[in-house]
C-alpha cells in the first residue's frame, strides 16, 4: 500500500511538473500593452493669419523625461486680437535618425489627441483644424485667436487613447488614455 500512494504521488506531481512547464512556454505571453510615446521635442509654429510671420516656440529635452534638465523650453509671444494658424511638430531624438512622432500620431489618429488649455482661458481660443476616423479632433494643426493683453500658460497635452480590448476610447475628450506629453509653455499676449 505504501508504495502505491507512493508511486500516486509520484504521477501527482510528475503531471503537475508538466503542466507548470506548458504553462510557461516561450510565445504564450500576452502582448505588450500599446505603449506611449516618447517625445522629446515639441515645436509649436504659429503663423499670423494673411501674411507669412512665423513664431515658434519649441520644448527639446533629448534625454526625455528624468535625467537632464530639458535644453530648450521658449515662451510663447503672441500679438492680440490676432488669429494665428498653429502646427505642431513632435520629435523622438533619443533615436538615430530622429523619429517624426507626428507622422504617427497622424498615422494614429484614431488612438491621439492633443489637448490646449491657456490659464487664464481669456487669452486665446484655440479650434481644431484635423480630425480623425471618426470626425473627432486630433490637433496636429488648428487656428487660435488671441485676446487682449496679458500672461499666463499654454498648456499641451498629447493624450494617447488606444482602443481596449478591440473597443474604441477615444470620445473627444482628454479623459480616456495617459500623457504622451504634457507642457505648460509660458504665454505673452501684447
Amino acid at each position: 500500500m505504501r508504495t502505491q500512494n507512493g508511486l500516486r504521488l509520484g504521477w501527482i506531481v510528475g503531471i503537475s511538473f508538466l503542466f507548470a512547464l506548458n504553462g510557461c512556454k516561450k510565445g504564450t505571453d500576452p502582448l505588450p500593452a500599446n505603449e506611449n510615446e516618447l517625445i522629446t521635442t515639441v515645436t509649436l509654429r504659429f503663423t499670423q493669419a494673411g501674411t507669412a510671420n512665423t513664431q515658434t516656440a519649441t520644448y527639446q529635452d533629448k534625454d526625455g523625461d528624468g535625467g537632464a534638465a530639458p535644453t530648450k523650453f521658449d515662451t510663447i509671444t503672441l500679438t492680440a486680437n490676432t488669429s494665428y494658424s498653429l502646427t505642431v511638430d513632435l520629435l523622438d531624438e533619443s533615436k538615430t535618425p530622429t523619429v517624426s512622432v507626428t507622422d504617427e500620431v497622424n498615422s494614429k489618429k484614431d488612438e491621439h489627441l492633443l489637448v490646449y488649455a491657456t490659464t487664464p482661458a481669456a487669452l486665446l481660443t484655440y479650434t481644431y483644424g484635423d480630425k480623425d476616423s471618426r470626425n473627432l479632433p486630433v490637433g496636429i494643426t488648428g487656428t487660435i485667436r488671441t485676446g487682449t493683453a496679458g500672461t499666463g500658460t499654454f498648456n499641451v497635452r498629447l493624450r494617447h487613447q488606444p482602443p481596449i480590448n478591440g473597443t474604441a476610447v477615444k470620445d473627444g475628450s482628454p479623459t480616456p488614455g495617459s500623457d504622451d506629453v504634457n507642457l505648460n509653455f509660458g504665454l505673452t499676449i501684447k
